[in-house]
């Protein structure tokens, strides 16, 4: 619609046709336009065909819903073939759950709105569209329903790294020669005794939190910034013990090549160069 910006009232008008909407006719079953008129003023000769009028003052906002942000954040999932991906490894629960749209919407409110688990059905998701964009109801966003989908999703981890790997191939061009590895921590103000095994443990806390427990968390990204891999590990764990597996899973994953890695020189031991240097093809 060619619009243009009225200064005397500061809103957006269309010269010669009112504003315009998209209307979708039940009997015709397709979609045609209207134009709108205030009701105050005659539809013009030129617009009799399309134009209608409305009682402004009477236009009231119910249950406005963020729509745009979420609508945007729903094409990377299909451009990625998730919901392909996900078919297979998150079928319907018996009780009805979709999997694949709780998680989808987990990966939209990650990237529009990020915030907890716990925060999304409170707040988040009753002021989205994701319901509407997804043909489903607020049951979707049941807290317990978040939780058990990250549980499925971990097992299949490996195989959603692979399935990306080649997608952004194909989408951008992404190349894996080089690439960015680093480490970080999280802290959790919680008490000990934890049961035997578990990864929150005292160490070096990069936050200044050195009275808490944490989780030390690796991750490898390439120079576009897309992650190859990461793992969450003890809070205790050195980061000269990390690279080696990480080294591994890699090769693992996306086979053996001449690479480059870029890291913080505290990382490596020159035991792990030697058997970078030493490898066929060589790492760097």
């Amino acid at each position: 619609m060619n619009s243009e910006v009225d200064p005397r009232r500061g809103i957006w008008v269309e010269p010669a046709k009112g504003e315009v909407t998209e209307v979708f006719d039940p009997a015709a079953q397709q979609t045609q336009e209207l134009a709108l008129y205030p009701a105050d003023r005659a539809v013009p000769e030129h617009a009799a065909q399309y134009g209608v009028q409305v009682r402004l003052a009477e236009f009231a906002l119910r249950r406005p819903r963020q729509w745009g942000a979420c609508w945007v954040g729903c094409r990377p999932w299909d451009q990625l073939h998730l919901d392909v991906f996900w078919r297979e490894r998150l079928p319907d629960s018996r009780a009805g759950t979709c999997w694949r749209q709780v998680l989808e919407t987990l990966t939209v409110y990650r990237l529009v709105d990020p915030g907890s688990e716990w925060r999304l059905p409170r707040q988040w998701f009753a002021t989205s569209a994701m319901a509407d964009l997804l043909g489903a109801d607020f049951g979707l966003a049941q807290k317990d329903n978040l939780y058990r989908c990250l549980d499925k999703v971990l097992e299949h981890r490996p195989a959603l790294f692979q399935h990306l790997r080649q997608r952004w191939a194909d989408l951008f061009g992404a190349k894996f020669e080089v690439l960015l590895y680093d480490l970080t921590s999280t802290y959790f103000e919680s008490d000990a005794p934890f049961p035997e095994g578990d990864k929150r443990q005292y160490g070096y806390s990069r936050d200044k939190r050195s009275d808490c427990v944490q989780v030390v968390i690796a991750l490898v990204v390439t120079p576009e910034g897309f992650p190859l891999a990461y793992e969450v590990m003890a809070g205790n764990t050195a980061d000269q013990a990390t690279l080696r597996g990480f080294l591994e899973q890699i090769e693992k994953l996306y086979g053996k090549a001449e690479r480059v890695w870029v890291r913080d020189r505290g990382i490596p031991t020159e035991e792990v160069l030697a058997q970078m240097r030493a490898s066929d093809p060589p790492v760097h």
